[in-house]
């Protein structure tokens, strides 16, 4: 441990003799202080309402996670599943036709989990310490118990958040926001006719605006909206990312950045192959990647990704499972439309809830293996969650810097 608070230490401004920074690195390396310490809704919620503390508490826990990873690249026992937000694909039906995605076509087609499956996954993702779940599909606003799910995901005491396209916010949000939903995301292919051009929808973009600015009219600054943009080679332009952030800047909404994926099987590269970069896009993936550090510059409470995090953009595009860069999807927990349950969206099949409950199926050998093995790259090695990951390896934190 000594080493451990050295070498910690040593990789970020956060002394280790602020009491926060023991506190939290201790809470790393044992589940039950990690669930009181870290992760209590009573704690998240006092610590929100102290700035200080919480830039404190944040330093610390970005310390302890550097640390770990710096050591567990010599010891991967350390690396051991410890689950804490988890998507459900509650349906694979869907209203859209995105060029690229599979959803609505041919995977998982037509599956749907029903109401007390949900519920019975909730209830013992609680107990395995889960404190956020994203409900999504296909498209889960096309589930008629969604409201039913969110309102039982906090009587779990998770907090829960939805990924829709937006089609149908204006028809839905209001029984919504009555059973608890505060927090969307949704994904931006562009903007206007380009758009409509992705999803294969006539007059879907101006579906998604309205619904927005609904929410907006309605309920203020109450509700929290994500803008995804998707970076393709269609949409690898300065004027799409333009458009695009000034449509989330308007509506007060976040915004952040998704790169085409080369390794979800839910996922392809479009029907002519359009959609993935080639080493000859260098240059205008570079431009973007300016263009982004300059929003982050501009409007870094709507634009929240780090520098490093951005400066990696090009490598993780055209580098692909190339970037050697260790994964921290061992915090969490995926659930497709059939139920299967897998560690992360690409990878590592643990069971099907179908079969077994959820309580049954995590943290058993199954899991652990996985963890280690993601954390170490025997996998396709895909870009999800690239911001942590940067954050907490040291030569990606020196080279991007």
């Amino acid at each position: 441990m000594s080493v451990l608070l050295r070498v910690a230490s040593d990789a970020a401004p956060v002394q280790p003799r602020n009491v926060s920074f023991f506190l939290v690195l201790y809470a790393e390396y044992n589940a039950k202080e990690v669930q009181f310490v870290s992760f209590s809704p009573v704690l998240r919620a006092w610590v929100r309402r102290q700035p200080r503390l919480k830039r404190v508490l944040g330093g610390a826990i970005r310390t302890a996670a550097l640390g770990k990873h710096t050591l567990a690249a010599q010891f991967p026992i350390l690396i051991q599943p410890r689950t804490r937000t988890m998507a459900l694909a509650i349906t694979a039906h869907c209203n859209l036709s995105c060029d690229g995605c599979r959803y609505g076509r041919d995977f998982m087609t037509g599956c749907q989990m029903t109401l007390p499956l949900i519920k019975q996954v909730l209830n013992d993702a609680s107990g395995l310490g889960v404190y956020a779940v994203r409900l999504y599909g296909g498209e889960p606003l096309l589930h008629p118990d969604l409201p039913a799910m969110v309102r039982h995901a906090w009587s779990a005491g998770i907090k829960p958040w939805v990924t829709t396209n937006g089609i149908l916010l204006r028809q839905r949000i209001d029984e919504l926001y009555e059973a608890g939903l505060r927090q969307l995301t949704i994904g931006l292919y562009g903007t206007g006719a380009d758009y409509d051009s992705y999803v294969q929808r006539k007059g879907a973009f101006a579906l998604l605006e309205r619904g927005l600015e609904y929410i907006r009219d309605r309920y203020g600054m109450s509700a929290d909206i994500k803008l995804c943009f998707l970076l393709s080679r269609r949409t690898a332009e300065i004027p799409a990312l333009r458009s695009a952030w000034e449509f989330a800047e308007r509506l007060q909404a976040f915004f952040s950045v998704d790169l085409i994926h080369y390794s979800l099987p839910y996922f392809t590269y479009g029907s002519d192959q359009s959609l993935e970069f080639r080493p000859e896009d260098a240059a205008r993936i570079q431009a973007v990647a300016e263009e982004l550090l300059e929003i982050h510059a501009r409007r870094p409470d709507l634009y929240r990704e780090s520098p490093a995090s951005i400066r990696s953009i090009p490598d993780w595009l055209l580098r692909g499972s190339g970037m050697r860069v260790p994964c921290d999807m061992y915090d969490f927990l995926w659930i497709g439309a059939d139920g299967s349950v897998q560690l992360c969206y690409a990878h590592f099949p643990l069971g099907n809830v179908h079969d077994r409950p959820l309580r049954d199926i995590a943290y058993q050998a199954a899991h652990k293996e996985a963890a280690r093995k993601a954390f170490q790259l025997d996998c396709p090695n895909c870009h999800c969650e690239r911001e942590t990951r940067i954050q907490k390896h040291l030569p990606s934190l020196r080279r991007y810097r």
